[in-house]
């Protein structure tokens, strides 16, 4: 065979064809720039391939790194390492190993094969496997050096897949062992520049070449048919949108046959539940002459290949509903009509309230230009939008990545198992969020999977290893050994697969699935078998929680569910309803209407997410699936959330202590008992530090003497203390000593004299000086000795105030001054009645002029006081006029 460079290359057996591999693949023309980059595979090099969907790469690049791979080999005494190729999901990885081998001309599993989960099509002989990324990642962590490797193909990267970022910081590693390491990532969309930058410049190479290859799609008609009414409600997709999807693409379908007999359609809805809704309704409204296909997760590997397949001659015209299985990785021959509601399933992550789960948002622009390319691969095509232009345009650019909004216990584990904790070092696209981060590495700790400094344990270990979220894997092998391996394997099967719980009920899931002779079902039994020799290979984990033997029924799944998730151990809230529960992480939830756990005292919840209406029971969280629990098993599974204390608290003026024994946020007994004195601090701290000096009894003389004193501070700082809120609480033994100690030891704080302890913070011999400063009273001309009203202590502009009638001031011409004249005083000027005057810090002013107003308007309203012409020379008085 010739090389791309022009050489003749002698191979090993039957080289990969690559002109008739890549006959009509617009990749192909693309091939030789890609090996030049690669350096023809002499040395292991780094390429980012960006090209858009249907030009072929996934075809294409594997057999290309083979050949180079092989030219590398040619006349050694070994054979050729494989070429790796990532796939997001296990239909692509199946289809496309599938598809290179007829191009090939070899058996499935011989020179190109794949392994995914619980299913492998692959030997000694393989060249090229497919795999998913959560294989590879399991491998890595086995083999670092991945020796058996030669090259690894990263693809659909674009797609921010949790795995796939998680693959692309550790491969980047690896190289740096492994200089003869080939590592391509390959994208659809336009972020190609930022993965070239990450995966050339780690080791200070610069960034990898980018090759690119020209579109291939046809011409494709777009078409905005958006629906009458919402997509989404608080529950979800609505139902009549459901119904509007199904009539577009059945009358779009029926144009489309008209117009050419060999038209398939895709449909585009973001989750299995409205596949089977769109696929029921399209059913009633096509004829005898149109398949209507499922395309998702739940059904099994041979309808998912049935969809993923071309038509085959004679067979009737299909319409392909799917996830956004369809949307990349992969062609589906024959479509010439994409109907897409706009929507996608995100996961996201609730830290608040301890949830994780799938969202339904509009997906990306990205997103919904690769599902409209779709119709476009092999011919003109049309997409229709049920959305509308503007809802387009304000979508996101681009999807959001998994690791910003995912549960990153899994992720966390990987990284703690390759030697970077929390990710440090590791050229990700994005770092964690430090919050989800650090939620995660607290889940590790408690299942005893990382140590102090972040680090895996054995325990941790054995726990990556297995192809189940880690908590799922403690649970299996801790109820393994109560349990039994295969009663334990199956609980965690049903729990770690996407069927739902019918009314959430879990252990009726559990038997729907054992009489379940279909799809399902089987790959139920098949990921019990598979977890069940994992869980008697790996054997028990140390420290594993004491159960009593567990013999099945419902107690049996609710105690492998608690072990998983014994913050999500639940316990009815008494009055609330048959339907509402507390988790111990303290989250409120209720039960789908009509579930038929309703009722049960305990339950260990397997699932949990945000959710409106009835089925959140007003607690604004549904509970998804779970299964009753007796008090004792939730108490062992989850002993670590056991703590008993006393909690002492200052409530209604005196401090109270309660024995309170607790599973997390679940009271499981509360006594009355005398709280010990540093109990009795620890409350009136508490207390003080949540809701400040209010908790105390500011009488009239307190609030007085501690608003001079910030009067003071506020004009001559020190040594005049502060009594702000924060001047205090800082030095609160200084000027509250005793009196904390009393109400520590259950004394009324109405019965703390609050003067007496601030008059402790009173400077001398600056402190004699107080009442001429800042005297408590001001004597006026009528003889009246008049309170002063100082400030708040936090007012920093405010004067002092004087509230005294008019007719007491008469003779006054010079305002008083305060804190050696420094402030003037400013007088609120009263009517006979009390009512107010006039306002005025300078009285000379005020009986010039304003004051001939006022006389004018009140002598006739209050005719028994006097209302002199001549303030200046008037008697001051307090009484009404003397009677002649």
């Amino acid at each position: 065979m010739t090389s791309l460079s022009g050489r003749q290359v002698p191979q090993p057996g039957r080289a990969f064809d690559l002109p008739a591999i890549g006959a009509g693949l617009p990749f192909a023309g693309s091939l030789a720039a890609l090996a030049e980059a690669l350096g023809d595979g002499v040395t292991g090099g780094t390429a980012v391939v960006q090209a858009p969907p249907g030009t072929g790469k996934t075809t294409l690049v594997p057999p290309l790194l083979a050949t180079l791979e092989a030219h590398l080999k040619a006349g050694a005494p070994i054979r050729p390492r494989r070429i790796v190729v990532t796939q997001p999901r296990r239909v692509a990885a199946r289809a496309a190993a599938r598809r290179l081998a007829d191009l090939d001309g070899s058996r499935l599993g011989s020179r190109v094969g794949y392994t995914v989960r619980g299913e492998r099509q692959a030997g000694p002989q393989t060249l090229i496997e497919f795999v998913t990324p959560g294989i590879l990642l399991r491998r890595l962590l086995a083999d670092p050096d991945l020796t058996a490797a030669g090259a690894v193909v990263l693809d659909e990267v674009h797609e921010r897949g949790l795995e796939t970022d998680l693959l692309f910081g550790m491969l980047t590693e690896v190289r740096q062992l492994r200089g003869d390491l080939t590592v391509v990532a390959m994208s659809a969309t336009l972020d190609a520049p930022r993965f070239a930058a990450l995966l050339g410049g780690h080791d200070g190479g610069g960034p990898a070449p980018v090759v690119g290859c020209p579109s291939a799609l046809h011409p494709l008609e777009t078409e905005w048919r958006p629906a009458p009414f919402p997509r989404l409600d608080g529950r979800g997709v609505t139902r009549p949108f459901l119904d509007f999807i199904a009539d577009t693409a059945a009358g779009a379908h029926r144009q489309a046959l008209a117009a050419d007999g060999a038209a398939d359609a895709l449909v585009f809805v973001p989750g299995a539940w409205e596949v089977l809704q769109v696929a029921a309704g399209l059913r009633r409204r096509v004829g005898p002459g149109t398949d209507v296909l499922e395309l998702h997760g739940r059904v099994g590997p041979a309808e998912q290949d049935r969809a993923v397949s071309g038509r085959r001659p004679g067979e009737n015209a299909r319409i392909i509903v799917s996830t956004d299985l369809a949307e990349s990785s992969l062609t589906v021959p024959g479509v010439r009509l994409v109907v897409d509601s706009g929507l996608s399933r995100e996961p996201r992550r609730d830290a608040a309230r301890g949830m994780n789960g799938l969202v339904t948002v509009s997906c990306s622009r990205a997103s919904a230009d690769q599902r409209a390319g779709r119709a476009a691969r092999q011919g003109p095509g049309t997409v229709v939008r049920c959305y509308s232009q503007q809802a387009f345009g304000a979508a996101p650019a681009h999807v959001t990545p998994e690791i910003s909004v995912a549960d990153l216990a899994g992720a966390a584990l990987v990284m703690a198992c390759w030697g970077s904790p929390r990710g440090k070092g590791l050229a990700l696209p994005d770092a964690p969020p430090e919050q989800a981060m650090e939620d995660a590495m607290e889940v590790l700790h408690e299942l005893g999977a990382v140590s102090g400094d972040g680090h895996a344990t054995a325990a941790g270990r054995t726990l990556a290893g297995l192809p189940v979220d880690p908590r799922l894997g403690r649970a299996l092998l801790d109820g393994a050994a109560a349990a039994g391996p295969r009663a334990a394997a199956e609980v965690v099967a049903a729990v770690a697969s996407d069927a739902r719980a019918p009314g959430a009920d879990l252990p009726r899931l559990l038997s729907d699935l054992r009489s379940d002779k279909g799809p399902a079902g089987r790959r139920w039994a098949d990921e019990g078998r598979r977890l069940q020799v994992l869980a008697q290979q790996a054997g028990p984990l140390p420290d594993a929680p004491a159960l009593p033997s567990l013999t099945g029924g419902s107690a049996l799944v609710g105690a492998v569910v608690a072990l998983a998730f014994p913050d999500r151990v639940a316990r009815r809230v008494p009055g609330d309803g048959p339907e509402r529960y507390l988790l111990s992480s303290g989250t409120r939830a209720g039960l789908p209407a009509g579930s038929s756990l309703a009722g049960h005292e305990w339950l260990a919840v397997a699932e949990v997410s945000r959710g409106e209406g009835r089925d959140s029971a007003g607690t604004g969280a549904v509970i998804r699936a779970a299964a009753p629990l007796s008090a004792g098993l939730a108490e062992s599974a989850a002993s670590h959330l056991l703590v008993e204390t006393v909690e002492a608290a200052l409530t209604q003026g005196r401090v109270t202590a309660r024995k309170v024994r607790r599973l997390g946020a679940i009271v499981l007994a509360s006594t009355p008992v005398r709280p010990s004195p540093a109990e009795g601090r620890a409350a009136v701290a508490a207390a003080l530090q949540q809701e400040g000096l209010a908790v105390l009894a500011w009488s009239t003389a307190a609030e007085a003497l501690r608003r001079r004193l910030a009067f003071l501070h506020r004009e001559l700082g020190e040594p005049w203390p502060d009594v702000s809120e924060a001047g205090l609480l800082g030095r609160l033994q200084d000027w509250l000593g005793p009196e904390l100690e009393s109400l520590a030891a259950g004394a009324d704080v109405n019965t703390i004299n609050l003067a007496e302890p601030l008059r402790r913070l009173l400077p001398w011999p600056e402190a004699a000086r107080m009442d001429e400063l800042a005297p408590e009273l001001l004597e006026v001309p009528s003889g009246s000795r008049v309170r002063i009203d100082y400030p708040e202590w936090s007012d920093v502009t405010a004067p002092p105030v004087v509230a005294v009638k008019l007719q007491e001031c008469f003779g006054l011409d010079a305002t008083p001054r305060l804190v050696n004249g420094r402030v003037p005083v400013l007088f609120h000027l009263l009517s006979p009645a009390r009512r107010p005057l006039a306002v005025t810090g300078d009285l000379a002013s005020f009986w010039s002029g304003p004051y001939a107003q006022v006389r004018a308007e009140m002598r006739g309203r209050y005719p028994k006081h006097p209302w002199p012409e001549d303030p200046w020379s008037a008697p001051a008085t307090a009484r009404t006029k003397q009677r002649k």
